[in-house]
């Protein structure tokens, strides 16, 4: 695992549309699927958005029921309304006709036939707002005479309206709801039918039907066929006036649910937008209030939460900046004692010989703790240094790959010292790259001192490569590891992992802080991945030249043997990390956190012990490097190692412990401190 610091990040959209608030959606309009997957990024997105969806989601359901209810009740109302006067009609219209049928006593068949044209035209007449009449035998006719009248129709109508059901329901007088006639009363049922008017248009109508009897021959259907056509108009305006007052309703509730949601949202906005300007360091930003109601509440609460805020925060950098001025101003007060102490333990520690055992002892571990003290005091006063923003580097055209052999040079006496041995992997980063050369060199001295405090003496693989864009050394040791607490707080100044865990080579506690110090004044990063019984790797990147933005690290943070006890004798092959936009948009890296990154390429080591003291066996090539790194192998590796010489000086060692990741043992780093001015 390695130790990330969350960012606030900025996804780029694939296009340029945006909404009415402001939200930039992901896809374009033009598609359907482009609106659909905007319309669902809009309601995961926006709550006024899936507010309004909701509002009119549960209007037009709403409003559809009412307007299937009303349109049902209207047209139901506007039939019969239309119908009870047509039925009066018709009821007067066959009255008139059994009139004419009584009055006469023909029975031969042409006075009958003249008798039943009389009939049906004084019914007609008698309906007025008839379509057509139509005159038919009944079905329950005597049928014993042998001049029965035959079916007659009058007006653009024919016997073929009249269904089956409705001639059953006439003649027995029948219950209509079995046989789909409807029934008035007794002698009078109806039946609605589509009608085909003058000018071949479809309309609806009606047929109504009775019976009447004609002397001697017994009982006769008549059936009037009427037009429904203005209720039908009728019918169709109030339904298009309930469809559009239905969408003008589910508009104004939505235009109103947008209203009453921007009222509502447009404070919590603004505080949103309040608090992202007091985490970006403007404390002076304040929620406006206005009113009495609930969001006034909470800008009150919210204002007075951001004054507690800027009050403790302005304690706090007060107390800071005095305790900064306070390390600064006692680390140059005690520069001049230190020197007098320095020189006077130096006298005794040349005469140390002249003394008796004990004495000399206690001059050997004088002088000892002066020199740590020493290096404590040249690292309290380059950090102060950095927090009063007084440092500058010198960049030069260096080699990364030639720091890193000079340091492990330095460092092997410290690692034998240690039973550790120390492997230099360098592929790459002999090409130029523009850095502080000193500064770099304290950084990588740091982390060796680091790996090798905490290695365990177990090989510790220094890897140095490069690409078109940066340059990159990674530490790797085998020992204890760290859980994901510790690495958060690996750089801070003075901090352990371990409390109780005895530090051996001295240092001062603060040469991770430091080196970090030192990174960022690069735009570099600094990086860690570390676990629990699985070991560490420290990643240093930067750019290669001044100006430059870091693209992609040519090491992985995370180890392809990231499992593995110790190294591996075996070919490996390393891949480069590309840094994503967001990575790149942060730099530099900021204090006290890391920013982890991890890579799924492996990585395991090949060395190979010489026999002598400080072999180098075949160096990568010095060309330019390219932009990714080829696999390494025996043929193009570099490894630097140590067999122990005939006496190895020993560092001095204390019973006080200050902090589980420093920088190295204090003979290593007099000669690299800063005079302040």
């Amino acid at each position: 695992m390695s130790a990330v610091i969350p960012r606030a990040t900025s996804t780029s959209p694939r296009s340029s549309d945006v909404d009415t608030e402001g939200i930039r959606v992901p896809y374009r309009w033009r598609s359907a699927r482009g609106v659909w997957r905007n319309l669902v990024f809009l309601w995961r997105t926006s709550l006024p958005f899936r507010t309004i969806a909701l509002s009119v989601a549960l209007t037009t359901a709403t409003v559809l029921s009412v307007g299937f209810v009303m349109s049902n009740s209207i047209a139901s109302d506007l039939f019969n309304s239309r119908l009870r006067p047509l039925v009066s009609e018709t009821e007067r219209a066959v009255t008139a006709a059994q009139t004419v049928f009584a009055s006469g006593e023909e029975t031969d068949s042409a006075a009958l036939e003249t008798l039943q044209t009389v009939a049906v035209d004084a019914a007609q007449d008698s309906a007025a707002n008839s379509y057509g009449v139509i005159f038919m035998q009944s079905g329950s006719g005597t049928g014993e005479q042998s001049n029965e009248l035959r079916a007659l129709a009058k007006g653009p109508v024919s016997a073929d309206l009249v269904s089956d059901e409705l001639k059953e329901a006439v003649s027995a007088g029948a219950d209509t709801t079995a046989t789909g006639a409807a029934s008035t009363s007794p002698q009078t049922h109806y039946q609605s039918i589509a009608l085909v008017d003058e000018l071949g248009n479809v309309v609806p109508g009606i047929v109504i039907g009775s019976t009447v009897t004609v002397q001697n021959l017994g009982q006769y259907e008549m059936y009037f066929v009427y037009s429904m056509e203005e209720t039908q108009q009728t019918l169709d305006f109030v339904q298009r006036t309930l469809v559009v007052a239905m969408i003008v309703l589910v508009l104004l509730v939505a235009v109103i649910t947008g209203f009453v949601m921007r009222a509502v949202i447009q404070p919590i906005r603004e505080a949103a937008k309040t608090s992202r300007r007091l985490a970006a360091g403007h404390l002076e930003q304040r929620v406006p209030e206005s009113g009495e109601d609930d969001i006034a509440t909470l800008a009150r609460s919210f204002n007075e939460m951001a004054d507690s805020l800027q009050d403790q925060i302005e304690r706090l950098a007060n107390l800071s900046q005095v305790q900064q001025r306070f390390v600064s101003d006692v680390s140059h007060e005690l520069r001049t004692p230190l020197t007098t102490i320095r020189l006077a333990g130096g006298m005794l520690f040349d005469r140390r010989d002249d003394f008796d055992t004990v004495t000399a002892r206690s001059v050997e571990l004088l002088h000892d703790q002066i020199e740590r003290f020493e290096i404590l005091l040249a690292d309290l006063l380059e950090i102060s240094r950095y927090d009063a923003g007084a440092v500058e580097i010198l960049r030069e055209s260096n080699s990364l790959a030639t720091v890193a052999d000079d340091v492990i040079g330095a460092m092997t006496p410290v690692a034998l010292d240690h039973g550790t041995r120390l492997v230099l992997k360098a592929p790459g980063g002999y090409g130029e790259s523009e850095f502080d050369a000193r500064r770099i060199n304290r950084v990588v001295r740091n982390l060796l001192g680091n790996a090798i405090e905490h290695g365990e003496a177990k090989p510790i693989v220094v890897s140095v490569d490069s690409n078109e864009s940066a340059v990159a050394l990674s530490v790797r040791d085998y020992g204890i590891g760290m859980t994901e607490a510790e690495r958060t707080r690996v750089f801070d100044r003075f901090w352990r992992a371990d409390p109780s865990r005895k530090r051996t080579m001295g240092g001062s506690g603060l040469g991770l802080a430091i080196s970090l110090e030192d990174v960022r004044l690069h735009e570099g990063r600094l990086e860690v991945w570390s676990e629990p019984g699985k070991g560490t790797n420290f990643r240093l990147t930067l750019p290669r030249f001044v100006g430059g933005k870091i693209m992609g690290s040519p090491l992985p943070l995370e180890p392809g043997d990231a499992g593995a006890a110790t190294i591996t004798i075996e070919q490996e092959d390393v891949s480069s990390e590309a840094f994503t936009d967001e990575d790149v948009d942060t730099q530099p890296i900021e204090l006290p956190d890391l920013v982890g990154m991890r890579s799924s390429n492996a990585e395991s080591i090949v060395s190979s012990a010489p026999t002598n003291s400080m072999d180098v066996i075949e160096t990568a090539s010095l060309d330019e490097p390219t932009q990714a790194p080829a696999p390494w192998d025996d043929a193009e590796a570099v490894v630097v190692t140590s067999s122990a010489p005939d006496s190895v000086p020993s560092l001095p060692s204390s019973d006080h412990d200050d902090g589980l990741d420093s920088d190295t043992a204090g003979a290593s780093r007099d000669q690299d401190q800063e005079d302040p001015k």
